[in-house]
């Protein structure tokens, strides 16, 4: 283990020395991506420093267990002996999930799409539902939430809406919301007082940089619109919204949620852009979920991934085989601890799969 970490102190130093240099600090891109790789060096050195000290005080101990001449000495030499055997297979553990290489897109901003299934106005309830528990859990994170276009149902909620989300690791933590969701409760339509089932897919997208896409602007058919929904008279008689259409794909990316029809541009550019690297994209996914043989990222886009129970007061993730009873604090926005099972399945996987290399 001493050994991996060594050659990860000598990464750490060169990057230390690296995002000093003038020429560096004045490439924003590769500034960006060295001061990433700086911050998650940092927490493996931190690691590195406990388990040295671990490491000593286990030889020190031993050293004064085998001499044995002080009484005193060798029981509190036991006490010591015992923590650090306790403390260094788990620090091994931490350890060995922190050296798996970390995928260069969980790092990016996230496009969020929600859209209601089957189900009727009570799908587009929740996939309204869904949206505020998202945000809710954004912005717990300190994230910042911001709607590019919507679609509201005619009940309540919306019949789709996609936001932006921007903050640190934000797609390697919300991708694994990717899937179809679904809810099982009496509506508020119901009159009988049965429970219905009705489903909305989540969608995720690493949000792409420029230099991630080029999009050709011939390839681009550009429609300009006015804005429905509130904001104001200025949003149904200006046409401020813009929808965009990539011939050669047949994506559509819309936007109407800023007044400015430039500032909604460039969010549909961003949007088009996330959506065309997100096709790319999914087929590595699909590839390498299928060599891992991974329940966690599938990358198939109709698998149901978790069920909401509000009559048994339940939520189910259905790739880990997770129940917790806690629905309304999930439905609130405390959704952390299925991210951290279904992180800790992904890191088992691919630790089983890089073994021969971690």
């Amino acid at each position: 283990m001493l050994e991996k970490l060594q050659i990860v102190k000598q990464r750490f130093d060169e990057v230390s020395d690296l995002i000093i240099q003038p020429d560096i600090i004045s490439d924003q891109k590769r500034y960006v991506e060295l001061n990433r790789e700086y911050k998650d060096l940092r927490v493996l050195m931190d690691k590195r420093e406990a388990y040295i000290e671990l490491t000593n005080n286990l030889e020190e101990a031993e050293d004064i267990i085998a001499d044995g001449s002080d009484a005193e000495m060798v029981e509190m030499a036991k006490m010591q002996y015992d923590e650090a055997k306790e403390g260094i297979p788990k620090l091994e553990e931490e350890i060995r999930l922190l050296l798996i290489p970390k995928d260069p897109e969980d790092a990016k901003n996230a496009v969020v799409e929600l859209r209601a299934g089957t189900g009727g106005d009570e799908a587009s309830i929740f996939a309204g539902d869904l949206f505020r528990m998202y945000t809710k859990y954004c912005e717990g994170k300190g994230w910042n939430v911001s709607t590019v276009d919507f679609s509201e149902g005619t009940n309540g909620g919306f019949k789709e809406i996609q936001f932006e989300v921007s903050g640190e690791d934000v797609y390697g933590t919300l991708k694994f919301e990717a899937g179809v969701h679904r809810v099982q409760r009496v509506p508020q339509t119901e009159t009988q007082g049965r429970v219905h089932t009705s489903a909305a897919t989540v969608m995720v997208f690493p949000e792409a940089e420029e230099f991630d896409v080029e999009i050709d602007p011939k390839e681009v058919r550009i429609d300009y619109f006015c804005s429905s929904g509130p904001g104001g008279q200025s949003v149904n008689t200006t046409y401020s919204a813009v929808r965009l259409t990539h011939i050669p794909t047949g994506l559509v990316a819309q936007c109407q949620d800023q007044k400015s029809q430039h500032k909604n541009k460039e969010k549909a550019f961003k949007v088009l852009r996330s959506r065309l690297y997100d096709l790319e994209l999914a087929k590595k996914q699909e590839e390498d979920a299928a060599k891992r043989g991974s329940m966690v990222s599938s990358g198939d886009r109709s698998a149901k991934i978790r069920t909401y129970n509000y009559p048994q007061g339940r939520v189910t993730d259905h790739r880990i085989g997770l129940t917790l009873y806690d629905l309304q604090n999930i439905v609130n926005g405390d959704i952390q601890k299925i991210i951290d099972e279904l992180m800790l399945a992904e890191n088992t996987e691919k630790l089983k799969a890089g073994d021969d290399t971690i």
